[in-house]
């Protein structure tokens, strides 16, 4: 499949147009600014609010102006995940796709069709001359990923509609009607150095190869976690060989599984062998456990430069223990649907910053006092271990209601274009629809969108004929809509 085939044309020639934009969360400056740009070309009523987000608001065709006012809805940051050995820039290179069969993907780094695909499509949506709907909002929001920020500082009346269509969705026939909420805690451990002990040998502990993924989409998948395979190995060996830790750097962005990290750390000379022993052990164990989910799995040791100090013996000890018993990967399922995750907690990242060890999770559930008491679960394991504790402003999860107009007209057309029911579920991951339904609530909403897979890692990836198949039914929607 060449990619100057893709179809449908008009979402990929603008999908094209906005990966040559650099847009991290939190630093989306220069797509506000095309945004802007793009709606007031047009002479369409445009305005930006004080978190970033944008509406564009497009009229009826003729004959439309008393259907029922649809708002299209996606966020247009992206999560900036690379591979360890590809050099690129996110705040200012554009993303580089290829085509492999039936899948869009980049070259060594994230996509950004989540939720780029989505934004495409509303700017097609906008663009386009010849299509049949009522009067529209399209929104875009502003760092869903890192924060709901963009969702959350969003004012009342900043857009308005009867319905809307939320695009950040990742399978293609599967139509989603709730969601989870969620929080994102960070522990800081102090960190004193000491002199490194005399006749010490170091060396660096990596684990690479992870398949990571979304921290709510993917979480019950069965994969692998760098940081509590790489803690577990340290603790161990502190245990039995004396290991002294000097530096850690493991794991990335909050919503994501951590694929890869690494640890310095130095033990006594005599002890090297053993700890060369133990690793090979240990690698065993560890793929016996994950060889149905991790099958490129990496770990590896190399001799390293003795470092001047590492941290005080105690302190480590306090916070290795910590962060091993914290809870990680999914905590409870859904006794109300079928095959949903309810409750998880995501250790994502482990970084020694000065003089302290900044640790980042993410808690997710369906229910609220779940994901409250998974975030108090989360702070005393980290208080037990010496650190400090912060979490940020937490999310609302989307609640399912059976009495929903917009879920009913997405399902009728979807059964007459392709003949086959779509499945209605709630998603683990978060989705602004939970903060809409708070200060919109007389909004029905419905969430799609195209088969997308390895989200928020350098190996995600967009299936190319899912594309057509919802445009195809979003076009279908907005005309029949009523």
């Amino acid at each position: 499949m060449m990619k100057n085939a893709l179809n449908p044309q008009e979402v990929f020639h603008w999908f094209a147009r906005i990966n040559q934009i650099p847009r991290p969360s939190k630093r989306e400056e220069k797509m506000i600014a095309f945004l802007e740009a793009f709606g007031k070309e047009r002479g369409l009523a445009t305005k930006v609010d004080e978190a970033g987000n944008v509406c564009i608001t497009k009229d009826a065709t003729p004959g439309m102006e008393n259907r029922k006012k649809v708002i299209l809805q996606s966020h247009f940051d992206m999560v900036c995940e690379k591979r360890s050995d590809v050099d690129f820039d996110f705040d200012t290179d554009a993303i580089k796709t290829y085509v492999e069969g039936e899948w869009m993907k980049a070259e060594g780094t994230t996509l950004g069709a989540d939720d780029g695909i989505g934004v495409a499509m509303q700017l097609a949506v906008l663009d386009a001359k010849d299509l049949v709907h009522g009067p529209i909002d399209c929104v875009f929001t502003r760092d869903e990923e890192t924060g709901l920020t963009g969702a959350m500082g969003m004012k009342e009346g900043f857009m308005s509609g009867d319905y809307l269509i939320n695009l950040d969705s990742e399978d293609e026939g599967i139509l989603f009607v709730s969601c989870a909420g969620g929080a994102r805690s960070c522990a800081e451990f102090p960190w004193h150095d000491t002199a490194v002990p005399e006749n010490s040998f170091a060396f660096r502990i990596g684990v690479k190869g992870l398949t990571g993924g979304h921290s709510g989409d993917d979480i019950e998948k069965g994969r692998g976690n760098a940081n509590k395979i790489l803690v577990q190995f340290l603790l161990q060996q502190a245990v039995e060989n004396d290991l002294r830790l000097a530096d850690i750097q493991s794991g990335g962005l909050v919503n994501a599984i951590p694929r890869e990290g690494w640890a310095l750390c130095t033990v006594p000379w005599e002890k090297k062998e053993a700890v060369r022993i133990s690793l090979n052990v240990f690698i065993h164990q560890v793929e016996e456990e994950l060889s149905a989910t991790e099958p490129n799995l990496e770990l590896t040791m190399e001799s390293a430069d003795v470092p001047a100090t590492v941290m005080e013996r105690e302190e480590m000890m306090r916070m290795l223990k910590s962060l091993h018993a914290v809870a990680n990967g999914v905590m409870a399922m859904s006794h109300e649907m079928e095959g949903l995750v309810e409750t998880s907690s995501n250790l994502a990242s482990i970084k020694k910053e000065g003089e302290k060890v900044t640790v980042r999770s993410s808690q997710r559930s369906s229910k609220t006092a779940a994901r409250d008491r998974m975030i108090s679960v989360w702070r005393v394991a980290m208080e037990l271990g010496g650190a400090t504790v912060s979490t940020g402003s937490a999310y609302p999860g989307w609640a399912f209601k059976s009495d929903n107009a917009i879920v009913r007209q997405v399902r009728e057309s979807y059964v007459r274009l392709f003949q086959t029911e779509p499945l209605v579920k709630g998603i683990h991951a978060g989705l602004e629809c939970g903060l809409f339904s708070e200060k919109y609530p007389q909004l029905q909403m419905v969430s799609m969108g195209p088969t997308m897979r390895g989200v928020h890692s350098p190996d995600e990836r967009l299936h190319i004929p899912s594309v057509q198949k919802v445009w195809d039914l979003l076009l279908d929607v907005l005309e029949k809509v009523d």
